[in-house]
């Protein structure tokens, strides 16, 4: 990234709608439940949603989720955000999504991926692909992204993924309380630990574990900063200033209602440039 000449990095953006391959029927009813939860709007293609980040100059991170095992629908391929980025690395980085469940073929596919030189991190969602990230199923992800000090992304807290469908959509909220990252933090202290999102109903939890471990930070997405819990902006208002980064969870929330919300939710003026820029610089690696 060129990242004088942006104005903020957005640590939390999805690939949604792919150049390549026609949507997955399966992935529809969770979608339609989605943007009724988020009260979102028809997804952008990968490359509608960089044009975007362009005219904004705001740097982002992309990825999707590849939750196949859990629930059924083909993700969007990595290589297709790698190749996203290989042509816009101006100005975004690519995340590569790999379901635990893939065993030694998804440590194949994650060593091919950071050996390829565009990959310059990780996204999880225990939510959608059903562990718990402490589980040793993923141990074995976890000590390759290690090995390159590498950033992982992990959702947590509520998910707007199966919020109102039959039984949730099968999917289980256990998976996504942040404690279970305490254990990942503490066995891999060379692996970057992103808590993806205000962690509701398990905020204070994911306090306490940035606030712990050096390794950990928090990202502020998927939700307009007028509703996080003062807790969130009391500490990093303080003691966590350095480790909080900007998310928005692109297109389900904009980076240009974020940042107007941001601005106005109580955050000191002290700490806008951390949170915007400055902190994702060291958590992603950019000053190396």
């Amino acid at each position: 990234m060129k990242i004088d000449e942006l104005i903020a990095i957005d640590v939390h953006t999805h690939a949604e709608v792919s150049c390549r391959q026609e949507p997955d029927e399966a992935w529809k009813p969770f979608e339609e439940a989605s943007s009724k939860y988020f009260k979102a709007g028809k997804r952008p293609t990968i490359a509608e949603t960089i044009a975007y980040y362009r005219e904004r100059k705001i740097g982002l991170v992309m990825f999707t989720v590849d939750s196949e095992f859990q629930i059924g629908a083909r993700r969007i391929p990595n290589e297709e955000v790698a190749d996203a980025a290989r042509e816009n690395s101006d100005i975004m980085m690519a995340f590569a999504s790999i379901d635990p469940h893939k065993g030694k073929m998804g440590v194949r596919e994650a060593r091919a991926l950071i050996k390829d030189g565009v990959i310059r991190g990780f996204k999880f969602h225990p939510t959608c692909q059903g562990f718990f990230p402490n589980d040793r199923i993923a141990y074995q992800l976890y000590e390759v992204i290690a090995e390159h000090k590498l950033p992982a992304i992990f959702h947590s807290g509520h998910s707007g993924i199966g919020t109102g469908m039959p039984g949730g959509g099968g999917l289980r909220l256990k998976y996504s309380n942040p404690i279970h990252l305490d254990d990942v933090a503490a066995d891999f202290p060379d692996m970057t630990v992103i808590i993806a999102h205000p962690s509701w109903p398990w905020q204070d939890e994911a306090l306490s574990v940035c606030l712990h471990k050096p390794n950990v930070y928090i990202d502020l997405s998927g939700w307009s900063p007028k509703y996080f819990p003062p807790q969130l902006i009391q500490y990093a208002n303080a003691q966590l200033k350095t480790k909080m980064l900007f998310g928005s969870d692109y297109p389900l929330i904009s980076p240009d209602r974020w940042i107007k919300d941001f601005k106005e939710a109580g955050f000191k003026p002290e700490v806008h440039e951390l949170i915007l820029k400055q902190n994702a610089i060291k958590a992603l690696g950019l000053a190396r």
